[in-house]
């Protein structure tokens, strides 16, 4: 598989269940490879295994991924973490079997550098900040999403 990332997590650790007293690290990130197609891409492993994956790129990268698992994604809960994506899908990355290889999309393919600023929910499902303060009360308790452009960035 081959795509831009367009959003990335970062490291974390859960107690192991299965080895009591030791943690297992995750972070995900998500790749697009078209306008319409873009899917969420999990980690789970050791802590050296996982820091190093996650430094190894970042947001705007191109990444080929070999060997993923491919594994029906729960909506419900996985979406509350992570973008909702088109794919009923998702991919798991193994230590064990799967590679992620970085490379300049001007070397793999220029136009996956145009998804990068597209929206990944429908231009249709957005609130502006003017329409959330015109109608505040009205959307009280309601989950929105909200399409805004950061302007500055400052200390």
């Amino acid at each position: 598989v081959i795509g831009v990332v367009i959003g990335k997590t970062d490291v974390r650790s859960f107690p192991d269940r299965k080895n009591i007293g030791t943690e297992r690290y995750t972070f995900s990130f998500t790749i697009r490879d078209s306008p319409t197609y873009f899917i969420n891409v999990q980690s789970w492993g050791r802590e050296e295994y996982i820091r190093s994956l996650s430094e190894s790129f970042r947001v705007g990268d191109c990444v080929t991924i070999e060997n993923p698992l491919i594994q029906s994604k729960e909506a419900e809960r996985e979406e509350k973490f992570n973008p909702v994506t088109p794919s009923g899908y998702k991919l798991l990355l193994s230590e064990n079997h799967s590679v992620v290889k970085t490379s300049s999309c001007y070397d793999t393919d220029t136009r996956l550098l145009s998804l990068l600023h597209l929206p990944v929910k429908d231009p249709q499902d957005y609130y502006s900040l003017g329409d959330i303060v015109a109608n505040g009360q009205s959307l009280h308790g309601r989950v929105l999403n909200v399409l805004a452009a950061v302007m500055a960035v400052s200390n």
